[in-house]
């Protein structure tokens, strides 16, 4: 692979340089600043008539470590508490929720049932104290707190690891063949009234959160769940299909209902604002039986049903829709902020996740990584620009790793994003945002994540969540040696 790992560029000059060869324009500051030199990440910002502390958010995460019944581990736990002690002040969602058992990606995702509200409790609760026990006391009146509601909608996996239970917006050309779905017994597809009673299990998941003390809930509309899929139902007949406001009917009708009965509850969406083609590896190594570089999948069929995208193009960018969901979420539906990102880590992960390294079931990445980062960070300013007083997460910053700091720092300074959200490299150096706020070197520990996917490959293949290369705590686990032989393309002993 010709791609330079980030941790060989030594110095801030030599990624200016690199970027520069690579066409990148964006501009990165030479030294990360502390809240004492008055770092642009330490500045608070309105959020509704919440002040949030920093410009750090955490990312919600898709734990494969939660009870069978929808509860919080003693690993799901251990997460939250490291959220706390990171320094960031929004913690978008912090994990995704599945609003009813068969909506789980995987059998151990946390589900909302009345049964297990004290779970999430102990969630909020273990988060908050571990914020003020390092923070202070009064840490928490700028803290702001949510959790993400999704239902996986095709990629469902409720009871099986290994085996889809779909539910579906519509009949994709490409995907339902990728998801094996005249395969799956059952009802895959979701009428209108289908609809209805999910929309009722959102609030009831809401009214949940609110009485726990999440101070905000986000409506999932990313990666090619359900949400996001009816994004792009231009084929549906019906209510839920066809035009912009039927294929944004689902999150209208989600956000009236929530603050209907939630009305003192925050509304955020965490949003794919555009994708691409679904992308397959061009073959694969006869001996290790390794992916090699992704390629995108053929398409003739006219029209593409992608969201963000130019149909007729399917590789390339179109944010109509998206500005026009946006203003739609703000001046009609009360939504108080968007956490934006793109594509799906099951058929696009390049655009959505860049990384050196594929996990399992990916491929090599087409571009240098850092293409995709950049990618998304103008696709981002420019939403900002045209959507200017809706606050803006931005995704795909842990791949630029020692710089995380020099692009994050200029990308709010500029007023390209509001927030700079991280998700992977919190798993592996959670201390990061509170270090660089502090002052000290974040790059001592040499615990940067250096996106090596296996926290995405171990739960492919049935694995916990976690760092295990750089978190001792996985690497001491028996998943460990599991996880080494998958990668070496054996079946562990």
């Amino acid at each position: 692979m010709a791609y330079r790992r980030i941790a060989s560029l030594k110095t801030t000059e030599q990624f200016r340089d690199y970027l520069q060869g690579l066409g990148l324009s964006i501009e990165i500051d030479d030294d990360p600043l502390s809240a004492a030199e008055n770092s642009p990440l330490a500045q608070p910002i309105k959020v509704g008539d919440f002040q949030v502390g920093n410009r750090w958010a955490v990312h919600p995460m898709e734990g494969w470590d939660a009870t069978r019944d929808g509860k919080a581990s003693e690993e799901t736990l251990r997460r939250w508490q490291h959220f706390g002690e990171s320094g960031c002040k929004l913690i978008w969602g912090g994990e995704a929720v599945a609003v009813c058992p068969a909506g789980r990606a995987n059998p151990n995702q946390l589900y909302y049932h009345p049964e297990n509200e004290k779970s999430l409790s102990d969630l909020l609760q273990t988060l908050n104290k571990a914020h003020t026990d390092i923070f202070g006391s009064e840490a928490l009146d700028d803290f702001l707190v949510g959790l993400q509601l999704t239902h996986s909608g095709r990629f469902s996996r409720p009871n099986e690891k290994v085996r889809l239970e779909s539910r579906v917006a519509y009949h994709h050309p490409i995907l339902d063949e990728r998801v094996k779905l005249s395969d799956q017994q059952g009802t895959t597809y979701l009428t209108d009234e289908d609809i209805q009673e999910l929309i009722q299990q959102y609030v009831d998941a809401a009214r949940a959160a609110e009485k726990i003390g999440y101070r905000f809930v986000d409506i999932k509309h990313c990666h090619g769940y359900l949400g996001h899929e009816f994004l792009s139902a231009f084929s549906r007949e019906g209510n839920y299909g066809g035009s912009f406001e039927n294929r944004a009917r689902f999150l209208k009708e989600i956000c009236q209902a929530v603050k209907a009965a939630c009305p003192n509850l925050m509304l955020g969406v965490r949003l794919s604002l555009f994708d691409f083609l679904p992308f397959q590896p061009e073959s694969y190594d006869e001996k290790t039986g390794r992916p090699g570089i992704g390629q995108p999948a053929p398409y003739e069929n006219g029209s593409y049903p992608g969201f963000g995208c130019d149909r007729s193009n399917p590789l390339t960018m179109d944010l109509t829709e998206p500005i026009r969901l946006l203003e739609m979420m703000r001046d009609e539906l009360g939504v108080v902020m968007v956490n934006l990102t793109a594509g799906s880590p099951y058929y696009n992960p390049h655009i959505q996740r860049p990384a050196y390294f594929p996990p399992s079931d990916g491929y090599q990445p087409p571009e240098d990584p850092l293409v995709g980062c950049v990618r998304q960070i103008e696709a981002v300013a420019r939403l900002k620009k045209a959507v200017p007083d809706l606050p803006i997460v931005g995704s795909a910053y842990s791949y630029f790793q020692e710089y995380l700091p020099h692009v994050a720092q200029a990308v709010v300074r500029r007023g390209d994003v509001d927030f700079v959200g991280i998700g992977r490299l919190v798993l592996s150096q959670w201390q990061m945002p509170t270090q660089i706020l502090n002052g000290e070197d974040y790059r001592a520990t040499k615990k940067i994540c250096r996106t090596f996917s296996d926290c995405t490959t171990g739960p492919r293949n049935g694995l916990i969540s976690g760092c295990y290369p750089l978190d001792d705590y996985y690497k001491s686990r028996p998943e460990f040696q599991e996880l080494k032989a998958i990668k070496a393309g054996k079946k562990p002993e």
